[in-house]
């Protein structure tokens, strides 16, 4: 298991004030012996014993308030600062959707973003993730055998599949990823902050939760699958590039026989 900078700073800060706390308890446990020893010799010892485990529980104090000042503080600071400005961004993202541009960026459809706002989305994350240097992931999803439905179904009932599996994207997905239709049956997710391990994990339970999904239209009841591309951006590629790879990851999905995670 690897532990993040600020969780192996806050068990570093509270070693520190455990072990202040134990050698306070065993400075006290002296304290009352002093008060009961009447031999002046053995006070004597025992007052410059007791005075040690004064300055070791003072330095490690010391050291708790110098780690807490200078290491965790810095972190917490960096970590609200990182998300103020990614909130900053995805309000500012969500904002053009509101403007006079939101039928442009908007599916029609479904009611996501479409492939226009993602384009953008996709560029300004990459931009600002550069500057910060943290993760950005990227899921391209396809649902399995889709044309299918259309062709045995009709494409209203395609319609509904489609909007009932925005829905789950959209329930499922944090309020700063970036959630878009593509196209057809192709949608994609942008998620900041997320590492290859953390983005195969998300990107499975999103895998289960349409596979899992029992979608009503009229009297016919449907089941889906979808599959699932994934890459984490490289700090060098272009948006254009880390889409590629992305897609290359569902092709792979959907050749080793759909309703997959590939990465």
């Amino acid at each position: 298991m690897r532990f993040h900078k600020a969780e192996s700073a806050f068990f570093v800060f509270i070693f520190v004030i455990l072990a202040a706390g134990l050698v306070t308890f065993h400075a006290y446990g002296q304290l009352q012996d002093i008060a009961a020893d009447l031999d002046a010799a053995s006070r004597v010892d025992k007052i410059v014993y007791l005075n040690k485990l004064l300055f070791v529980t003072g330095a490690l104090l010391a050291t708790a308030l110098f780690f807490g000042t200078f290491f965790i503080y810095p972190l917490i600071r960096g970590q609200v600062r990182e998300e103020g400005k990614l909130r900053a961004m995805t309000v500012s993202l969500s904002a053009r959707s509101q403007t006079f541009e939101q039928a442009a960026l908007t599916d029609g459809l479904t009611g996501m973003q479409n492939r226009r706002y993602f384009d953008d989305a996709l560029r300004e994350y990459l931009h600002e993730f550069r500057r910060i240097d943290r993760p950005v992931g990227l899921m391209i999803l396809d649902l399995d055998h889709f044309k299918q439905v259309n062709d045995t179904h009709g494409h209203d009932v395609g319609d509904e599949v489609l909007r009932a599996v925005a829905a789950c994207l959209r329930g499922m997905t944090r309020y700063h990823d970036v959630v878009a239709r593509l196209g057809g049956e192709e949608f994609a997710v942008v998620t900041p902050n997320m590492d290859v391990e953390l983005l195969a994990r998300f990107a499975e339970r999103i895998r289960k939760a349409i596979a899992n999904m029992s979608i009503m239209s009229g009297n016919v009841r449907l089941k889906v699958t979808t599959s699932v591309g994934l890459a984490v951006w490289d700090h060098k590629e272009s948006a254009e590039d880390f889409y590629r790879r992305a897609d290359r990851q569902l092709y792979e999905a959907k050749k080793q026989g759909r309703n997959r995670v590939c990465a």
